[in-house]
């Protein structure tokens, strides 16, 4: 049986709120860049490749919304 001690406190670091805050706010940066650049590779992409996918130049958005790519 494994026994984990876990002597830490929350209120040691403040600094621990702030970087999880960072951390989000980086994860949705990153997000929302790889949604536009998915979005513009597949806006550049013709009908009949689109076709090919099962995307139409309607539904682009949703499918990035999704990540159905």
């Amino acid at each position: 049986m494994a026994v984990t001690v876990n002597t830490r406190s929350m209120a040691v670091s403040p600094s621990l709120g702030l970087s999880k805050i960072l951390r989000a706010a980086f994860s949705t940066l990153a997000d929302w860049n790889d949604a536009r650049v998915t979005r513009k590779a597949l806006s550049q992409l013709t009908d009949r490749e689109l076709d090919d996918i099962g995307l139409s130049r309607g539904n682009i958005d949703e499918a990035v919304a999704r990540r159905i790519f």
